[in-house]
This record gives C-alpha cells, sequence and structure tokens, in this order.
C-alpha cells in the first residue's frame, strides 16, 4: 500500500500471470516523467494545462455580469462537458445554484426545457471544441425559439476558427471564451471547458489545480508501479475487460469521463481493452458471479471515498442492528471483502480510496489518469490524442444528412 495524502493506492497483480518482455520499467517510466516535466512547461502541449503558468483565455471580470443567474444550463459532448459534470457531482455541497448538463440528444430533457416558461432568466454555457458538433448544434437549434440565445443570457467555449458556432455566436452577439487548439476535449478538464462552470459553481479553481504536478513530484513513485502493473495486464492480452467498479456515487459523472479518457485514446489499431463502469454494492447482486466465477479476463478499478465518521456498532436483534447500522461502514466492509476475493481468485486490480472530498482530492485524481493514460500509450505504441474512427462517424453522419436535406 502506497499512502498518499489525498488517494490511498493499492495495485495488485499476480506475478505468475502476468509475464512480458514489452513490459515498463521503472528506467523507462523514469524517462518519460522527465520528459513531461519539461512538456508541462512548454506552451502548446497537453500538459501545460498542469503548469502553474496556465492561464485561462479570459478574466474573471468578463464572468461576474453572468454570475447573478440561479441556473446554469451546460450543452456539450463527451470530454467537453463530462469534466465539469463529473467536478459538479463530487463536489455538489459546495454550490447553491442549479445546473443542468445537456450532454446527449435527450428528447424528454430537452421537451422538459421547452416547456419551463422560466428559461429565459437561465445563463447558457455551450461548449463545442471543433465549433461544428452536430448534436449540440440540433440541442440549440431545438431549444433557441425559448432560450432566446444571446450576449445577456449565453457564453460559448470553443477553438478560434471558423465554425457554425462561431458564425452563430456572431450573429447573436454572443460572448466567445476561446479554447487552445492543442488540448482536446477528454484532456481539457484543467481548462476553460471545466474552469468556467467552476467559477459559476462557487469551485476553488486555484484548489482544483493545487496538486496535479504531484505524480510528477512528490508521489512518481506511486504511477510508476501502478503504470508498470498496467503494462503488464495490457501486454498480456489476457484481460478483455477494465472494470471501473464503484463505492462512492459522488464518482459517477468522474468514472464516465474516465471512461472515455481511456477507451478514445488506447482503442486503436485493434489493441486496448474495453471500460465499463460497475456500481458496488448494487452489482454484487447482478454480475459478481460472472466477475469471480467467469472467465479471468477483467482488471478492476476500485474507487472507493474513506469515512471518517465514527462508526457503530452491530448490537441487538437483526432489526436493531439495522436500524444502527453506519452505511458507509457497510460499503467499506463490502469493498473490502470484494478486495479479499479479488487477491483469492487471482484477479489483478487497483484499489484508488480518497481519503477526502475536496478540489485538491479531485485535481490530482484528474491528473492521475491523464498520466496514466498518456503513459500507456507509449507502452501500446498508439497517439492518445486523436479519434480517428470517431472522427469516420462524424463524417459519415455529416454526409448523409447533407444528402437527405438536399432531396
Amino acid at each position: 500500500m502506497v499512502i498518499n495524502n489525498n488517494i490511498n493506492f493499492e495495485s495488485y497483480v499476480p506475478v505468475n500471470k502476468f509475464k512480458d518482455k514489452k513490459n515498463f520499467n521503472k528506467k523507462v517510466l523514469d524517462a518519460l516523467i522527465k520528459k513531461t516535466k519539461k512538456e508541462v512547461e512548454e506552451k502548446k502541449n497537453v500538459f501545460y494545462s498542469f503548469s502553474k503558468n496556465f492561464k485561462l483565455n479570459l478574466n474573471s471580470v468578463d464572468l461576474k455580469k453572468y454570475k447573478k443567474f440561479q441556473r446554469i444550463i451546460i450543452i456539450g459532448m463527451g470530454g467537453s462537458i463530462l469534466g465539469a459534470q463529473a467536478i459538479n457531482s463530487f463536489l455538489k455541497k459546495k454550490t447553491n445554484k442549479e445546473f443542468i448538463f445537456i450532454n446527449n440528444l435527450d428528447l424528454k430533457q430537452i421537451n422538459e426545457l421547452n416547456k419551463n416558461k422560466n428559461l429565459k432568466n437561465s445563463l447558457f454555457l455551450i461548449i463545442s471544441k471543433s465549433g461544428n458538433t452536430i448534436e449540440v448544434l440540433s440541442i440549440i437549434n431545438s431549444l433557441k425559439n425559448k432560450a432566446n440565445f444571446s450576449f445577456k443570457n449565453t457564453l460559448i467555449i470553443t477553438d478560434d476558427k471558423k465554425s457554425h458556432i462561431n458564425k452563430f455566436a456572431n450573429k447573436s452577439k454572443i460572448k466567445v471564451i476561446f479554447h487552445r487548439k492543442y488540448i482536446g476535449g477528454r484532456y481539457s478538464v484543467l481548462t476553460e471547458t471545466a474552469l468556467v462552470p467552476c467559477y459559476f459553481m462557487g469551485i476553488n479553481t486555484f484548489k482544483l489545480r493545487k496538486e496535479t504536478l504531484n505524480f510528477l513530484y512528490k508521489k512518481k513513485s506511486s504511477l510508476i508501479k501502478n503504470v508498470i502493473n498496467l503494462s503488464k495486464v495490457y501486454n498480456s492480452k489476457k484481460i478483455n475487460s477494465l472494470v471501473l467498479l464503484s463505492y462512492c456515487e459522488e464518482l459517477d459523472y468522474f468514472l464516465l469521463w474516465c471512461q472515455q479518457l481511456i477507451a478514445e485514446s488506447l482503442g486503436k489499431k485493434g489493441k486496448g481493452i474495453l471500460p465499463f463502469i460497475s456500481i458496488g454494492p448494487r452489482d454484487h447482486h447482478s454480475l459478481l458471479q460472472l466477475y469471480l466465477d467467469g472467465p479471468k479476463d477483467n482488471f478492476f478499478y476500485i474507487f472507493s471515498l474513506k469515512n471518517k465518521k465514527k462508526k457503530k456498532n452491530f448490537r441487538g436483534l437483526f432489526v436493531e442492528a439495522l436500524n444502527n447500522a453506519n452505511i458507509n461502514e457497510v460499503l467499506e466492509n463490502q469493498k473490502k471483502a470484494m478486495i479479499s476475493l479479488l487477491k483469492k481468485e487471482q484477479i489483478p486490480f487497483l484499489s484508488i480510496e480518497l481519503k477526502k472530498r475536496s478540489e485538491e482530492t479531485l485535481g490530482e485524481l484528474f491528473s492521475y489518469f491523464i498520466l496514466e493514460t498518456i503513459f500507456m500509450s507509449e507502452n501500446l505504441k498508439v497517439n492518445p490524442f486523436n479519434q480517428p474512427a470517431v472522427e469516420k462517424l462524424k463524417i459519415l453522419t455529416k454526409e448523409n444528412f447533407f444528402k437527405k436535406n438536399q432531396k
């Protein structure tokens, strides 16, 4: 067990089952960390968002006039919105405003918004890196009559280039916050796409970014150990699925962010393993039998939040014990039992226990997974920053849409 200030790790990979000459070693990872430290201070690099010198493309004064809104409706797809949603979910107690996230073509959600008589009193934050995301454009079109998008109630975050979103912004005189083209959506959580929403949530962005360099300096031994073990899992070709098993409901949207980061960065050239989300203890009663007694082709990330409340003893009759039970204690015991069984069955896992619910903890967690994912791409020899298969679908969708509207 490696103990950190904000995160506890426990990594387990049975040595006899996962051997490969292609596995990472400490020397290789030390070189990668050294290279990354230099890239942190280089502009036009994805790691620059970790830097203490990184500055947003706006001034907080520009946002003050929008702070009066008590309802913020955020429209976006994938990495452009999942980071903000993960932060809001994990730190929800720190904000007293209503946040609505539209991250899919959900007709029910859009229709309910259109029925709202006070929609014009909401702030709309529209995020599209490319400025041409067809789903985002469709949502804008569906809401435009009720939302009355204008400079008074709308902000847009997008790249500085010719696009449909920028054309719409110019026509409606809406303020645009330009995003850096060299930082992709799924890596943008420490930039404008998430930090502007944080401003309206009342989240301390300085604290959120405070611990982002820890795994390159103070805690690099944790990163090295975990990535070495992860390389064994990937290179063995014995593992088909990565189960993101959570015992902390506040991390639900973080897991969605994490799922996209891993799948879209590493799933290339016939490589990668399928990440999917599993919720404990609910899935103990549906999937656990398969996890432990089915094919041994899963690797587990186990997420939990350390409970600091005093434990209550189970005492007396069964019903009385239920009345006095501490739910957090039940969760903790179930997680420990799961870890014990995984070891017994020699199933590899990485346990990630968050010690407190804070901006610093979440920022450190974001940075850890960004580093882990990009380092693993070096081992797999894939480009972690592109998504060629996704682009194929986007092109085909636009072609089909264009042909249909020409008829």
